[in-house]
């Protein structure tokens, strides 16, 4: 097995192991490239059929791209698309940056739609190597009923060794990308020829690296017109991924907060 077999194997054994010890169990989808290979991995794991359905959390200000790539794929792989919408602006801590702001209000959306369904874990396509909180988590990861994430009191993992005896009333996440990175994921997509958003290739001399709402994400200068040259260029660049997502830039311990509050 080479580096992306390894991966596979890995990721599809965690999406096996949530679907047998979680009751209730629901697939996250932003509909960027991360979360569309927990897609990928996911219906690979259950043999191209998804047994729980995919979550999408709408702010109401989303790139048309990402809505139609949402739509068109939805219809062609005949995916359970549950949408879940997010609580007025006013409805959240005014205390918080605006880039931030946003993104809580994706969070409670988040939080209403799994109470509202009564989901008790859902698969999430956040990486380690993508901003130091993440580097906290665990491949699952226990939360209170109000989705409170207690990264000081979590369990040890080694050798693939994975807590799945949660306690009562804890929702749990479920990261089965923990261990890929950003090039890992572009090869994976690369050698399983899988479907992206156009905003990652370049136009006018700029592609998105990191998707967010529109306001509070920024192309980058890139010549990538493809899933290859996008490889190429990441070979090379000191440029970090989430150099174009204003909510991390808005303050040390910012990101921290809005996850230990739930945010993906």
């Amino acid at each position: 097995m080479n580096h992306l077999d390894r991966l596979e194997s890995q990721s599809i054994y965690i999406l096996r192991e949530a679907f047998n010890k979680i009751e209730r169990l629901g697939l996250l989808w932003s509909m960027g490239k991360d979360s569309t290979v927990m897609l990928w991995l996911a219906r690979k794991a259950f043999f191209g059929h998804m047994p729980f359905p995919l979550l999408h959390i709408d702010s109401g200000d989303e790139f048309a791209e990402i809505e139609a790539f949402g739509r068109r794929l939805t219809d062609d792989w005949g995916l359970d698309l549950v949408r879940g919408d997010c609580p007025p602006l006013d409805d959240i801590d005014n205390t918080l940056p605006p880039a931030a702001r946003a993104a809580a209000r994706r969070t409670a959306g988040l939080k209403a739609l799994i109470d509202a369904q009564g989901f008790t874990g859902v698969a999430v396509g956040i990486r380690r190597d993508e901003e130091g909180s993440r580097a906290k988590e665990r491949v699952f990861s226990t939360r209170g009923e109000d989705g409170e994430w207690k990264f000081r009191d979590q369990p040890r993992e080694f050798w693939d060794q994975f807590n799945t005896d949660f306690p009562p009333g804890a929702h749990v996440r479920i990261h089965q990308l923990l261990a890929w990175t950003e090039i890992d994921i572009w090869r994976y997509i690369a050698r399983e020829a899988i479907p992206v958003v156009d905003l990652y290739f370049t136009k006018d001399g700029k592609r998105y690296r990191s998707l967010g709402e529109p306001e509070h994400s920024e192309p980058m200068a890139s010549s990538a017109a493809t899933v290859t040259d996008i490889i190429a260029e990441l070979e090379t660049t000191t440029i970090a991924e989430r150099a174009g997502r204003a909510a991390d830039h808005e303050g040390e311990g910012v990101f921290e907060r809005l996850r230990v509050e739930g945010h993906s």
